[in-house]
């Protein structure tokens, strides 16, 4: 291996620094040559000149002995000549062989490399410029090296390129340069200095490298830690924050109840409600960015889904938008939430719509897509296999790539109203579904958003042709409710008292134990926060069961699921309550819990939440 490595640098030439002492033997080679010359030349001249000038008189030499000196030195010069020839081949040689090291160098660098002049002129671009920019040598010698730089970051590398004259050294830069197509590409570039013989600055040694991928996935990694820091947010102030609320709507529907509409004051009790409403919805966009939210999957047809929120968009776009939904004979199933999709279509509907103030067209296709290494379509953090793709097109005003870069955030909108949760919800809802979601924009040519959701072999779900069974609320039940929130303990209380069921309360696990203890009545049902201070309701349900076989469980929380799993058993069919809740959907838990399977939660149906590891 050492002597194919010695080989290999023979064959590539001598050293740099070898090539000084072949430059001074090539001139020691060239002044021999000269006074070799010069000798032949003048005996030659001494011989024949008074043979051609009479009257000089001939030189008292033995002419064989002069003819034998000149015939040595052409011998000797011929010699001189085949030497100097043999170098000479050797020279060339190796500067053949050095210029093919540093062709090969240049056209397989993946970095760009460039000579430019003290002016900025380009002195030389290597082969990769026309591989990663797109442009030909031509092209190329015809601009300057700051012509397809961005404007915004000229000014930076021309004082970079003024400080690496003035100081000898060059320092790393990052800026963005314009491909043939149109598009940015962000470069990071380092510059070396060539100094002439007085120490001067004469060229510069540019090395740019294409970071664009880099860059890319270092926003997606800001992206993804806003959303870690809204998910944590949103799981830190959704249990308060939904206790609250559950008391502000609980206590304006028992005023709704009480105050006819004709009242004036019952204007002000539905504001208050409409706006708690409201809120909660902004709880769970929250939480729906941050992939907490909860989610039930299901093998749905996402062509169903479209044609059935058909009708809810042409109402929900306007009649100066026109909808269009091109058909399309099959496509895969996939596995999502059919609620949170629905949502995404609306969500993606409603953007495109404050695109177009003055109308326009929006046109949703499907189709079933085959992702590979080699597809176009493939970003670097998707998975290659099947997906069904869910494309959203405008003719809007579009986006630039600045707009585009801010687009999923948290709170950011360009309409200077609205929450800007809307496509922040979209993002969500699509990673939360295992799938990828892509925009393509440009300023007056409208917007376009693909959505790649995993196809799945499975059959879709098909509702029971059977109804739910009867349900009727247990009136002679005993309800053993535990709140550690004193506000909304009274308020539920209330509600229970109000259905005609007896009600035993306590604020945490260990009054509840303690009731049950000193209680003979048997506890049909267990209304119980999840996350409770000490014990927790996972183990308080459990603890109960086995002394109350028949009772029936039933979780609330106002927590996201994440915090839910994390404080206890993650099981399929664990049906919680989801705070903020009405009068009427705890009545309904209620009636479900009646026909479930007692010492169990209740089992999934068509309103029950369920909590999906």
């Amino acid at each position: 291996m050492m002597f194919s490595l010695i080989k290999s640098k023979r064959r590539l030439g001598p050293r740099p620094e070898n090539w000084r002492s072949i430059e001074q033997r090539q001139w020691w080679l060239s002044s021999t040559g000269i006074v070799v010359s010069l000798l032949l030349t003048l005996g030659i001249v001494s011989y024949v000149l008074p043979e051609i000038i009479p009257g000089l008189e001939r030189y008292s030499v033995d002419t064989s002995v002069a003819v034998h000196g000149l015939v040595g030195l052409i011998l000797l010069f011929d010699l001189y000549v085949i030497f100097q020839q043999v170098q000479l081949f050797r020279v060339r040689k190796q500067l053949a062989q050095r210029e093919e090291l540093f062709r090969i160098i240049t056209e397989n660098a993946a970095d760009m490399i460039a000579v430019v002049d003290g002016s900025g002129n380009r002195l030389y671009n290597s082969p990769s410029y026309q591989k990663l920019l797109g442009y030909s040598p031509e092209e190329l010698r015809q601009t300057k090296g700051v012509d397809q730089i961005h404007p915004d970051d000229r000014e930076k590398v021309i004082e970079a390129a003024g400080e690496a004259k003035r100081s000898g050294t060059g320092r790393s830069i990052e800026y963005r340069i314009r491909h043939k197509d149109g598009r940015w590409v962000q470069l990071e570039s380092t510059a070396s200095v060539v100094k002439n013989r007085n120490g001067e600055v004469e060229k510069l040694v540019i090395v740019n490298r294409d970071v664009t991928e880099r860059k890319d996935l270092e926003k997606q990694l800001v992206l993804s830690q806003k959303l870690e820091a809204i998910g944590k947010l949103s799981g830190g102030i959704a249990h308060d924050f939904n206790n609250l609320l559950n008391v502000i709507l609980g206590y304006a529907e028992e005023l709704q109840k009480r105050i006819p509409p004709e009242d004036p004051y019952r204007e002000a009790i539905d504001e208050i409600q409409n706006a708690g409403r409201r809120a909660a919805s902004l709880t769970q966009q929250l939480l729906a960015f941050s992939r907490k939210q909860v989610f039930e999957p299901q093998v749905i047809d996402l062509k169903q889904v479209v044609s059935e929120a058909a009708k809810m968009l042409e109402r929900l776009i306007g009649e100066d938008i026109q909808l269009e939904i091109v058909p399309v004979p099959k496509i895969g199933a996939v596995k999502a939430d059919r609620c949170q999709i629905e949502r995404v279509v609306l969500n993606l509907a409603v953007n495109a719509r404050e695109a177009m103030p003055e109308g326009g067209k929006v046109t949703i296709e499907m189709a079933d897509a085959e992702l590979d290494e080699s597809s176009p379509t493939l970003h670097h953090c998707v998975a290659p296999g099947p997906y069904v793709m869910l494309r959203v097109t405008d003719t809007g005003c579009g986006m630039d790539a600045e707009l585009q870069s801010h687009i999923f955030e948290p709170f950011f909108t360009t309409k200077g109203q609205g929450t800007g949760l809307g496509l922040a919800t979209v993002y969500g809802v699509v990673k939360q579904s295992g799938g990828y979601i892509a925009v393509e924009s440009a300023p007056g040519k409208g917007t376009t958003f693909r959505i790649f959701l995993p196809r799945v072999l499975e059959t879709t779900e098909k509702s029971q042709a059977s109804g739910p069974p009867a349900k009727i609320l247990p009136m002679h039940w005993t309800v053993l409710l535990v709140e550690d929130e004193r506000p909304l303990r009274k308020l539920t209380r209330k509600m229970l008292m109000e259905m005609g069921l007896t009600v035993l309360e306590a604020e945490d696990a260990s009054q509840a134990i303690a009731l049950t203890k000193q209680s003979d009545t048997p506890i049909d049902l267990l209304l119980t926060d999840v996350i409770m201070p000490g014990t927790s309701g996972w183990v308080l349900a459990e603890t109960l069961s086995t002394q109350h076989p028949e009772m029936r469980i039933l979780y609330m929380s106002g927590y996201p699921d994440g915090v839910i799993e994390k404080n206890g058993p993650s099981r399929a069919g664990i049906s919680i309550l989801r705070k903020p809740f009405t009068r009427d959907e705890l009545m309904r838990r209620i009636e479900d819990a009646a026909t479930g399977v007692p010492g169990k939660s209740m089992i999934q149906n068509g309103i029950t939440e369920t909590i999906t590891k």
